[in-house]
């Protein structure tokens, strides 16, 4: 029998936050709570749950702290809630390293999906077919220990941020549009739009490119998508 996931569920209004526990545990997971932004992160670093739920409007700290806090010690996934449904916040809450976002007020059976296919992402970047290691224009990508370095550096990629370069590269010279990275590396069954696949490459580009102003690894073909150019200049770059 598998073993039975936790779910940390990071929401101050306790009648919700019941709600979302009782249909959770209906569903098969466990499910645990934290009301504030610090019981959030001490929770998170002592119990390890397999996903998190994020309140962005939390005492204390709110989900936007909490979700930098929690990134720089834990790659678990994060699907931020919010109340507005506001492209700022979306993007802000992917900048700082969450894998999804879901409107308020929401339905049960898309936070489920949404739950499930974010988990199943997981599942499938850890149980993958070991891969050759990749090593192009200095840069150097191990699938089976998910690891990059440039030049013998080590970069500390997120998990998509990783999945994302490495569809880049494998396809490299490939234009890939972004439905086509967003299915390859978020899965089919992923609600978000294209936004998310920009977000995640300037991120991506921050931590790979000697000048993320000028990149010489991912390109951006215009009206588009995205190619990995393996370290050549092109002053056409985005």
């Amino acid at each position: 029998m598998a073993e039975q996931q936790t779910i940390l569920v990071v929401e101050d209004d306790r009648n919700l936050a019941e709600t979302l526990v009782y249909n959770l545990r209906q569903e098969g997971f466990d499910a645990e709570v934290a009301r504030t932004g610090l019981e959030a992160i001490a929770v998170t670093r002592t119990q390890h749950p397999d996903l998190v739920l994020l309140d962005i409007m939390l005492p204390e700290l709110d989900g936007f702290e909490v979700c930098r806090a929690v990134r720089a010690t834990s790659a678990v996934p994060i699907i931020m809630l919010t109340a507005r449904d506001d492209e700022v916040d979306r993007v802000l809450g992917l900048e700082l390293g969450a894998d999804d976002y879901v409107v308020k007020p929401f339905s049960l059976r898309e936070l489920l999906a949404r739950i499930r296919s974010n988990l199943r992402r997981v599942e499938l970047s850890s149980g993958s077919e070991a891969q050759q290691a990749l090593s192009i224009g200095g840069l150097q990508v191990d699938p089976a220990s998910r690891t990059v370095q440039r030049n013998a550096r080590v970069l500390h990629l997120l998990p998509r941020e990783f999945d994302l370069l490495l569809q880049l590269m494998l396809n490299r010279g490939i234009v890939l549009s972004r439905n086509q990275l967003l299915e390859k590396v978020w899965g089919p069954d992923y609600f978000g739009d294209s936004r998310t696949v920009d977000v995640h490459v300037r991120r991506l580009r921050m931590k790979i490119e000697p000048d993320p102003a000028d990149p010489v690894y991912i390109r951006t073909i215009y009206g588009v998508g995205y190619t990995f150019d393996g370290g050549q200049r092109n002053r056409d770059d985005a």
